[in-house]
């Protein structure tokens, strides 16, 4: 009888997980078909795909905290950051493609959070992989209906008074937030700042830390 080892340890001491040894989707068959095609004919090489691959895995929430410590400390670059994400992104040099990048600013009466309501649309190109929480069903959907109470479990206490704003991104819109700059900061360099900046407080389900 099939057991289920949700619970269970490996010998390494990490939690199990199945393995996933399951028949190809449709969509993963049509990508190898595709991309096979592509390097019969000459057009991409395997050894660029490959290059192409390791960028994107190179790519990590460093690449966003390094904007927004730039918006944080360059107030002309960040009034084009708010204006045109994609542009500004693109000025700091990082391969935005052509996708549509929206900024969204935090503020002490505004609090900004991202989601993907369908899947797991995420602004990759500047923060990596989202995180499984990200692309889980039940995040997708409370944090539209009780953001308040999702950004509590995040340890993010809000004031009353502060209005959240919930955005949706999509296949061809993705969003990052631009965190309120803390206190205490004003003597930092960018470099600095961007050691303040997290992963989560882009989402929005955090906040930046605090200068020690």
């Amino acid at each position: 009888m099939p057991h289920d080892h949700a619970d269970h340890l490996s010998p390494s001491g990490h939690p199990y997980r199945p393995d996933d040894d399951v028949p190809l989707s449709y969509w993963q068959a049509m990508e190898i078909a595709v991309r096979e095609l592509l390097v019969e004919k000459g057009e991409v090489t395997a050894e660029e795909i490959a290059r192409q691959i390791d960028a994107m895995d190179a790519r990590s929430p460093a690449d966003g905290a390094a904007v927004v410590a730039r918006a944080w400390t360059d107030p002309a670059f960040k009034a084009r950051l708010l204006k045109d994400a994609s542009a500004a992104s693109r000025e700091m040099g990082y391969d935005i493609g052509a996708l549509k990048l929206i900024a969204v600013e935090n503020t002490a009466s505004v609090h900004n959070v991202v989601v993907c309501t369908l899947c797991s649309c995420y602004p990759r190109n500047l923060l990596g992989l989202p995180p499984d929480w990200y692309k889980s069903r039940a995040y997708r959907s409370r944090v539209v209906k009780a953001p308040r109470a999702v950004l509590r479990e995040f340890g993010v206490e809000l004031p009353q008074d502060v209005t959240i704003r919930v955005h949706d991104s999509t296949a061809d819109m993705r969003y990052i937030v631009l965190p309120e700059r803390p206190a205490g900061t004003e003597a930092l360099d960018a470099g600095a700042m961007a050691a303040l900046v997290t992963r989560d407080s882009m989402i929005g389900t955090g906040l930046p830390r605090t200068p020690t």
